[in-house]
């Protein structure tokens, strides 16, 4: 843990990737803050979601620099952000990968469509993609937050990607009807009662899909997804920055 004045709880290991990004990419640009205080800046505002201006006020810069700072710091981390050919291909899975939506929160925002009624609020969705123990492979680009799991799915082309790839996935009912290598649990009939050996079934696919659940318990663990202070376009790069973050530490 450092602080900032303020504690953050991110893993040094984490802090180091951060500054060696910024590092790696400098070229002789000349700023107020080392990169190692950039980085710092840089987790403070997706870990604690600290708004602009308190990150400026702890680390002795204006409001504008900070933004800078921030923004220019995520821009590089989404670079180093797998496509989803390359998180699929460069894991050894069992031959199945776990799938799941999440709905990050965001401002009131007047654009149609990012209204979720999942979580009763504006937000925009985010695919993510685990392999069978939980470790984290991929995330999405962000969707409006109104835009359903199974479409979202399709519009990434998780579905072809996986099938192509021979790669089964295991996901929740709200994928039912998706096709290709989508196995979901087996849903009984209005007024009828599943057989035990569905049951079962279920119990089992549950069982399976448990660890990407966690997996979305850990991103959401980044306080910009819970109720972020931007606009949702701009969540795309954020998405893929901590994708970096949480694949490489």
């Amino acid at each position: 843990m450092f602080s900032y004045p303020a504690g953050c709880d991110v893993d040094p290991e984490l802090l180091e990737l951060v500054t060696m990004v910024i590092a790696s990419c400098e070229a002789g640009r000349r700023c107020r803050l080392r990169p190692y205080d950039r980085a710092r800046c840089t987790l403070v505002y997706l870990r604690k979601h600290d708004t602009l201006e308190q990150i400026a006020a702890g680390f002795g810069i204006s409001t504008a620099t900070a933004w800078r700072y921030v923004n220019h710091t995520i821009g590089q981390l989404a670079e180093h952000a797998p496509s989803l050919t390359e998180a699929l291909t460069s894991h050894h899975t069992d031959g199945y990968v776990l799938l799941d939506g999440t709905v990050a929160e965001t401002d009131r925002v007047q654009a149609p469509g990012h209204f979720s009624g999942k979580v009763r609020r504006e937000g925009v969705n985010l695919q993510v993609i685990a392999a069978e123990e939980g470790k984290l492979l991929w995330m999405s680009p962000a969707l409006p937050g109104g835009t359903h799991d199974v479409t979202a799915a399709r519009e990434h082309a998780i579905v072809d990607t996986c099938a192509r790839l021979d790669l089964e996935i295991l996901a929740d009912k709200g994928y039912v009807g998706t096709g290709g290598t989508v196995i979901t649990p087996i849903k009984r009939r209005p007024g009828t009662e599943l057989p035990d050996k569905h049951k079962t079934s279920n119990k089992v696919h549950a069982a399976l899909r448990a660890p990407v659940e966690r997996t979305i318990s850990r991103i959401k663990q980044w306080r910009i997804f819970r109720h972020a202070r931007v606009s949702p376009n701009r969540l795309t790069s954020v998405a893929a920055a901590i994708l970096t973050l949480m694949i490489y530490t």
